[in-house]
């Protein structure tokens, strides 16, 4: 299983065409995108491919921004609109981060996938003095993930409290979390304890209105008895 933080914040362009040639033009040209970038950059890029009509390259974490450098300012790219930087992660891998960069090319009307893998101790060089849009985005892969970049002006947490444990998108992380907060009417102010549940976490198993229950409802079997 994985989790990510990525975020449908765009969709591929629609080519209306009734005999598919505008689809298949569109995959052909991306493909000659992944293999001209591969060709400039042959020790950052380790592969290219193109899904659902977008062109995926998979780099070296440790050179990830060169590459986006590079995609910012070449002529036949120009992707100069960083539109997100999230995290997946695959907690059996011994690399168990994705970081995933999504840019898009006014110039060219074309998107790209940039992902690079990396470890919960090996950090990945921040791309912020490239575009600072991914300040932000960084920020909150690290909060969440606990993925580090290198280089980052300000890496701190942005959506949890400063004094959360642990990183709550990360496939081991507990539901329940490590600690919980409230307000003490003793100290006037909010503190932390351990988490005290109340009830076990339980399995809520309810009908469902399309296929129906596969067990016998309480009460049902009065009204069996009934008939």
């Amino acid at each position: 299983m994985v989790s990510s933080s990525c975020r449908k914040r765009f969709a591929a362009p629609e080519h209306s065409c009734a005999n598919g040639k505008g689809r298949y033009h569109m995959t052909e040209a991306l493909k000659e995108l992944g293999e001209l970038i591969a060709a400039e950059l042959p020790d950052d890029v380790i592969g290219s491919r193109v899904a659902f009509g977008e062109l995926i390259v998979n780099v070296r974490g440790e050179t990830v921004d060169k590459v986006l450098e590079f995609l910012r300012n070449d002529a036949n790219c120009k992707f100069e609109v960083l539109c997100d930087v999230c995290g997946v992660d695959h907690p059996t891998r011994a690399k168990r981060f994705d970081v995933v960069y999504n840019l898009l090319s006014l110039r060219h009307n074309q998107r790209i996938i940039v992902k690079a893998e990396t470890d919960a101790r090996t950090p990945v060089p921040s791309v912020v003095g490239l575009f600072p849009a991914a300040n932000w985005f960084e920020r909150e892969a690290w909060d969440m993930y606990g993925i580090m970049f290198s280089g980052h002006p300000d890496l701190r947490r942005m959506l949890t409290d400063y004094g959360f444990e642990g990183h709550p998108l990360r496939k081991d992380f507990p539901l329940t979390g490590y600690v919980e907060l409230r307000y003490s009417e003793d100290e006037k102010r909010v503190v932390y304890e351990p988490v005290n549940l109340t009830q076990e976490f339980r399995r809520f198993d309810f009908e469902s209105p399309w296929e129906g229950a596969q067990y016998v409802l309480p009460g049902d079997e009065k009204a069996e008895e009934k008939g």
